[in-house]
């Protein structure tokens, strides 16, 4: 798909995001029916009756008579996407697992800003490369989007293009395509103060992520998107084949002419998609598998819906 097929479709997700909105205020999740409950907003003197337990210790040592802590109910929620942006993203059959994952990212802002979220982004490879704090708008989200894109490898400008290939190659000549996740999720436990529904899109072709993952699903509702391809599951007969990681650059030959081969190949994958989901589970968070050659708005409404009912 080149650059200008995946902006126009991305032109239509506000029309989309209207109905997905609706399903992601009623998915099920903490953060988007009471966020982190409520928050202090103001001290008073302490009146006979108050909890003692609602008392500032340090405002009243500093006044020399007892104050209490006032909450407010918070009702402004933050939805936050973490993107990767590692080369093994850009690999696919029926379309670029990165042009699924920025499909998905897109829509999920728009859903976001259309239900009156606070919208904010981080984009990872082998650290965080970028990242938008939390706000609202639509200038906001559409510089989300485009973020998503130039850091995806699909910029819309052609100065901006320049300067993403002298990055990409500086980066393949010191080895910097890999994914680190556990980063990018330490670095979200850091900055996010707020109970936040966060999604990390991944093709989860990394390690060391698990613990990092609970650790976020203690204060946050996250939901793990895994972007997968057909030929995860069905390899076909191509013959002797030359197959190379993107991110190490190591290669072996994969004979396809052999069944036992090809029968390896997908029980191998079906494997790890059976323990993904279970660590996924285990971790705290909401597993969700798009394929690239899914629609990506039915496949999240669908997601959405199911965790309604």
């Amino acid at each position: 798909m080149t650059k200008h097929k995946l902006l126009r479709k991305i032109t239509t997700f506000p029309i989309v995001a209207s109905v997905l909105a609706e399903d992601l205020l009623a998915g099920g999740f903490r953060s988007v029916f009471r966020g982190q409950g409520i928050e202090a907003d103001e001290v008073r003197r302490y009146e006979i009756g108050d909890d003692i337990r609602s008392i500032d210790w340090n405002v009243s040592a500093r006044f020399g008579t007892p104050y209490v802590k006032m909450y407010r109910e918070e009702k402004e929620l933050s939805v936050f996407i973490a993107l990767d942006c590692s080369a093994s993203m850009a690999c696919g059959s029926v379309m670029k697992r990165s042009e699924q994952a920025v499909l998905a990212a897109a829509l999920l802002a728009f859903s976001a800003e259309r239900s009156g979220q606070r919208l904010g982004s981080v984009f990872f490879d082998k650290g965080i490369s970028r990242m938008f704090p939390a706000a609202k708008g639509r200038s906001h989200t559409l510089a989300v989007i485009t973020g998503a894109l130039q850091e995806s490898g699909f910029d819309t400008e052609t100065e901006t293009k320049n300067r993403r290939i002298k990055r990409t190659d500086k980066r393949a000549r010191s080895g910097e395509k890999s994914s680190n996740m556990g980063e990018a999720l330490i670095g979200l436990e850091r900055i996010l103060k707020r109970r936040s529904l966060i999604f990390v899109i991944s093709d989860f072709f990394c390690m060391n992520w698990e613990q990092e993952l609970g650790k976020l699903c203690r204060k946050h509702d996250v939901v793990a998107m895994r972007i997968t391809d057909p030929l995860d599951t069905i390899l076909y007969n191509a013959g002797l084949i030359s197959m190379e990681d993107p991110e190490t650059g190591a290669r072996i030959n994969a004979q396809t002419a052999f069944a036992s081969f090809r029968a390896a190949w997908e029980n191998w994958h079906t494997e790890r998609s059976t323990a993904w989901k279970a660590i996924v589970r285990r971790a705290g968070a909401s597993p969700f598998e798009l394929s690239t050659k899914e629609d990506t708005a039915a496949s999240l409404i669908r997601f959405f819906k199911n965790r309604r009912r």
